[in-house]
């Protein structure tokens, strides 16, 4: 078991720094709603090794397990809704899209003919 508990501590701090390096590029209210989620998993999986250690009874260890999956939906459900809401055309800019669904042009000739 303690085996189980080191591979999901380990999975959950890379996902955690890869989600932190993300965000450091990004800065968006919706990475870092996704950051705080990935905290949340690793906080379960120490939850559960101080339930397996000794430390925390089962009945606290039960209510803390459940307490972070509704912190974790929560989050991700709070990202995703930020993003369609408050965040809807900021996406498209930082992907080379203009807001009415047209390419960017840097005034270069591109080979698909002579467009304006």
């Amino acid at each position: 078991m303690l085996v189980l508990l080191a591979a999901a501590g380990l999975a959950s701090a890379l996902l955690l720094g890869l989600g932190l390096a993300a965000y450091a590029r990004r800065r968006s209210r919706s990475y870092l709603l996704v950051v705080l989620a990935l905290a949340a998993l690793l906080a379960r999986t120490l939850v559960a090794a101080g339930a397996e250690a000794g430390v925390l009874s089962t009945a606290v260890h039960h209510l803390a397990e459940h307490g972070l999956d509704v912190v974790m939906a929560a989050l991700v459900v709070g990202a995703v809704v930020y993003v369609r809401t408050v965040e809807p055309g900021q996406g498209r800019e930082r992907r080379g899209v203009e807001p009415d669904g047209g390419e960017e042009t840097d005034g270069l000739e591109t080979g698909r003919g002579d467009r304006p």
